[in-house]
C-alpha cells in the first residue's frame, strides 16, 4: 500500500504561482507513475499532469501545458507541481496520485487533496 500526502495549497491571485508537494510512503520500494489530478466544484475529477513509472518523461493536460511543471525526486519519494500564471479556472481540489501502470492516467492510490483557490 502507498500513502500520499499533499501540501502547499492556498489562495493566490490570478497570474500568481503556487507549488504543491506530495510525499509518498509505504510500498515505495516499487516503481510507480505519479501525478496530479484536480476536481472543481460540480465537475468531475480531471487529469492535470504526470510522470512515467520509469524514466523522466512528463505529460500534461492541454489546459495547463506551458504553465504547470511536474518534478519528481525518486530518492525522497516526492513529486511536486509548480503552477505558474494561475487562472481562476484553476481553482479546484488538487489530488496527488500514484499508479503501478506505466502512466498515471488510472491511479491505484490517491492523496487526501489540497485546495487551490485563484481569485480574479
Amino acid at each position: 500500500h502507498v500513502q500520499l500526502v499533499e501540501s502547499g495549497g492556498g489562495l493566490v491571485q490570478a497570474g500568481g504561482s503556487l507549488r504543491l508537494s506530495c510525499a509518498a510512503s509505504g510500498r515505495t520500494g516499487s516503481s510507480y507513475a505519479m501525478g496530479w489530478f484536480r476536481q472543481a466544484p460540480g465537475k468531475e475529477r480531471e487529469f492535470v499532469g504526470g510522470t512515467m513509472r520509469t524514466g523522466s518523461s512528463t505529460y500534461y493536460a492541454d489546459s495547463v501545458k506551458g504553465r504547470f511543471t511536474i518534478s519528481r525526486d525518486n530518492a525522497k519519494n516526492t513529486v511536486a507541481l509548480q503552477m505558474n500564471s494561475l487562472k481562476p479556472e484553476d481553482t479546484a481540489v488538487y489530488y496527488c496520485a500514484a499508479s503501478f501502470r506505466l502512466d498515471v492516467y488510472t491511479p491505484d492510490y490517491w492523496g487526501q487533496g489540497t485546495q487551490v483557490t485563484v481569485s480574479s
